[in-house]
């Protein structure tokens, strides 16, 4: 698939299949992630005023697209702290990674729990590729990724999720590894050349690029488009109607 002739049917030659990252490519849930990882992120380091404060790249730079966790530690370490890992589910309100991490959650669910609004374009991009009979799943980092579907309106066509729970379960690495995309592959019966990767963050599309997949197509909400396409990505839109004929 090229860029001058990605919104072309005859360009699908090959592909069975699209695999859609959630936040940032179905739902504009990225910017509710941004906006609790900032809360978070100011409130705890308020009592580290020796370390620079969370700006607005630290999202792009350290954050996007990785499991929770995965997230906090990388962040933390941007900022040259280390703090004990505690129990998965540990209390928000301790100091631990997944302290933080699941601080952070609560301030999402609090965000999310008054609705989600798809983003129109992804959405008939969807209908597009269930029309011409292509099979769908979801990959995301996020251990929210039922609750989003569900919250958007979008549960029923993706009877396949691939999310932060099931890659736990499963023993797979998170992002910008592919193997949580190669397993919705697995499970969709499918190889992943078959399959057509679309991601919004840096650290998908490099787990796209990593895998043997059909193409990766990059939605630039916010990392840029060059940015995507150093990554790995196939092709980058702003929109995914874009790729409707």
């Amino acid at each position: 698939m090229t860029l001058e002739t990605a919104a072309k049917p005859a360009d699908w030659t090959g592909a069975a299949a699209i695999l859609f990252d959630l936040d940032g490519v179905l739902t504009p849930t990225a910017t509710v992630h941004e906006r609790a990882w900032q809360e978070l992120f100011d409130g705890y380091l308020a009592s580290h005023p020796e370390v620079p404060g969370y700006r607005e790249s630290d999202y792009f730079d350290h954050i996007d697209g990785k499991p929770r966790f995965d997230g906090v530690r990388d962040f933390l370490a941007s900022r040259g702290i280390t703090l004990p890992e505690g129990p998965l589910d540990d209390d928000p309100a301790n100091e631990t990674v997944h302290g933080l991490g699941n601080r952070k959650n609560a301030v999402f669910n609090d965000i999310v729990s008054a609705g989600v609004e798809p983003f129109e374009g992804s959405v008939r991009f969807l209908e597009a590729a269930l029309a011409r009979g292509l099979k769908v799943a979801v990959v995301s980092s996020s251990r929210n990724a039922p609750a989003v579907l569900e919250a958007a309106g979008l549960s029923r066509h993706f009877p396949v999720v691939v999310d932060g729970v099931v890659a736990a379960e499963q023993g797979l690495p998170g992002k910008p590894s592919p193997a949580t995309y190669e397993y919705a592959a697995k499970l969709l019966d499918l190889s992943s050349p078959e399959c057509v990767v679309v991601e919004d963050a840096v650290s998908g599309v490099q787990a796209g690029r990593a895998g043997s997949f059909h193409s990766v197509i990059g939605v630039d909400r916010g990392a840029g488009r060059q940015t995507l396409l150093d990554a790995g990505a196939t092709l980058v839109v702003n929109d995914l109607q874009e790729l409707i004929p």
